[in-house]
């Protein structure tokens, strides 16, 4: 592993904005309800939420991108949306941060993916998801495919995020994986965990502890099944390295045939976890590309994190927002290893 300290970690994120990355995946929006509670319903025993302002942010693998291009990368975008005002949001909101949107295409026999959060006093009262999980038309698969294999010449990485929601299939995977591995592209996954046979031969795969579990078919529950988890995924994808994240435990990188390293958490305060999954790929992924190692990437990404957590609603970081976090998180460090350095 190559060093990792302030000098290092700056090096790596000087670098992010000449990066290019290809993000696949089901396209969501997420609309916020922000409001306050005073009272609780006479009609049932819920609150009444007194609604002051609403907003909307890329979800799913439209986060992914968005987390990416705060990063300062270079953004292409693959999915799909439907034809009506949601989708328009979504796609005009995407356009807006710069993403490039020639990959996002129009299927109007399905509603754009909306999800709806209500938020009071800084806690999420309900969620409520609008979405129609069907076979994607083949068309708009077709187009989807060569759109992407287009691409791959121009790109450093691609990221596959697969929410499940139908984009992500077995055959879409079967053209674009090996013709990924053979142009020697980084390809990340974000699985779902009833698709992991989907995903053999990626370069990384960002499995949370449940997906892992599912994923190895037994549970992790201690450091030796962690260990035994990492090294089955390594062998069963055939890929080059799987990062399990672990919630507050942080998390573990495998490669093969090097011991498992572990990551502490380096969240200061979680207000809200949505969405902490995309930054991590997003931000590994993204290391990758900008030269670090996957032991490095695995700081930076667990610092982003770290950061997103700490705000309401779905966040991202940028570049000076990062650096500083880390600064702050090697001194905080030093101090505790030397607790009689002083100034």
């Amino acid at each position: 592993m190559k060093a990792f300290n302030v000098l290092a970690a700056g090096r790596i994120i000087s670098d992010f904005g000449k990066a290019k990355v290809l993000v696949i995946g089901d396209l969501i929006l997420d609309q916020f309800i922000w409001g306050d509670v005073s009272r609780i319903s006479p009609e049932a025993p819920v609150p009444v939420v007194w609604v002051r302002r609403e907003s909307f942010m890329p979800g799913g693998a439209s986060n992914v991108a968005n987390n990416l291009r705060s990063l300062g990368a270079t953004v292409h975008l693959v999915g799909v949306i439907g034809d009506d005002e949601h989708g328009a949001i979504l796609k005009g909101e995407l356009e807006q941060k710069g993403i490039i949107t020639g990959g996002v295409f129009v299927d109007g026999s399905r509603p754009t993916i909306l999800k709806t959060r209500v938020v009071a006093q800084h806690q999420q009262v309900v969620r409520i998801d609008r979405e129609k999980i069907e076979r994607l038309n083949d068309d708009i698969v077709s187009r989807m495919a060569a759109y992407i294999e287009n691409m791959l010449d121009q790109i450093d990485a691609v990221i596959i995020e697969d929410y499940g929601k139908g984009v992500i299939t077995s055959k879409l995977l079967a053209r674009i994986v090996p013709m990924a591995r053979r142009k020697n592209k980084i390809l990340s996954v974000d699985p779902k965990e009833e698709h992991f046979n989907y995903y053999k031969g990626a370069t990384v795969i960002t499995p949370n502890n449940h997906e892992a579990s599912r994923a190895v078919g037994f549970e992790i529950k201690d450091e030796l099944t962690l260990s035994q988890a990492g090294k089955k995924l390594l062998s069963k994808l055939a890929c080059k390295i799987a990062l399990i994240t672990l919630g507050e435990n942080g998390m573990a990188v495998f490669q093969k045939n090097k011991p498992m390293k572990r990551i502490s958490t380096v969240a200061q305060e979680v207000f809200d976890v949505s969405g902490a999954g995309d930054t991590v790929i997003a931000t590994y992924t993204l290391s990758l590309a900008a030269g670090a190692d996957p032991i490095q990437a695995a700081f930076l990404s667990n610092y982003a994190a770290g950061i997103v957590v700490g705000k309401i609603g779905i966040a991202v970081v940028d570049p000076a927002e990062l650096l500083k976090r880390i600064k702050e998180g090697i001194r905080e460090k030093s101090k505790c290893q030397n607790p009689n350095t002083t100034k």
